[in-house]
């Protein structure tokens, strides 16, 4: 379901006695293997996955003038379309502290990329107990990487 950060924390609160909620965010500009390897791998930590989806604005000051490639809206679509995703929330900052800090999830998932003590949001799961894991990567894939192939076969 994509739905907005109020509406999220009322659906979390009648649901966090019974289930464990497991946060994850990114861009997931354009979806391949390693996401859905990610995404799969990480709802398989608790009950219910939250994927906090960056919005075009945010992308834009993460990645690039060029980036995303595809709208938010679109990428929510297909996020909310995967199996494991419970729910997809948009956010406009540049990290996801705030929607952590509104969550509080029971468990904190960032790609195998990322060290323990740069994923933001660590120090405050943990101040309540909750767990920070990283999941590493299965395929050698990337949106980045898909991009540069597509330039180098149609761009001379």
């Amino acid at each position: 379901m994509v739905t907005s950060l109020s509406q999220l924390i009322g659906i979390l609160e009648n649901l966090r006695d019974k289930r464990r909620i497991v946060f994850t965010n990114g861009c997931f500009d354009i979806i391949h293997a390693g996401h859905c390897h990610y995404l799969a791998k990480a709802k398989s930590l608790g009950d219910l996955l939250v994927v906090g989806l960056n919005s075009d604005s945010s992308v834009r000051r993460i990645k690039g003038p060029q980036r995303p490639v595809i709208p938010q809206q679109q990428r929510a679509l297909v996020l909310d379309s995967l199996r494991p995703v419970d729910y997809v929330v948009i956010f406009e900052e540049d990290t996801p502290q705030r929607l952590i800090e509104a969550i509080r999830p029971d468990i904190l998932v960032k790609g195998g990329d990322w060290e323990l003590d740069k994923i933001v949001g660590r120090e405050f799961v943990e101040s309540y107990g909750g767990k920070v894991v990283t999941i590493p990567f299965e395929h050698d894939v990337s949106t980045s990487k898909i991009i540069e192939r597509i330039l180098s076969l149609y761009c001379v």
